[in-house]
């Protein structure tokens, strides 16, 4: 059986950690800036971790 190709669109936005967690950036931090609040564009320029149910499924995709 031929290997798996990973999803070239999830590779463009998501990194595996050296511990296997799976990094991704925050959404809503492209436009529209005016509408949203100083503390959420803040916050959205932080990266956060998938849960470990999403975890699960994006391990194959990866």
């Amino acid at each position: 059986m031929p290997k798996m190709k990973s999803k070239s669109t999830v590779t463009k936005r998501m990194k595996r950690t050296k511990s296997g967690k799976i990094k991704r950036n925050s959404a809503k931090t492209s436009h529209l800036f005016a509408n949203k609040s100083t503390k959420n564009k803040r916050q959205a320029r932080k990266a956060s971790y998938l849960s470990k149910g999403d975890e699960r499924r994006y391990k194959d995709i990866l």
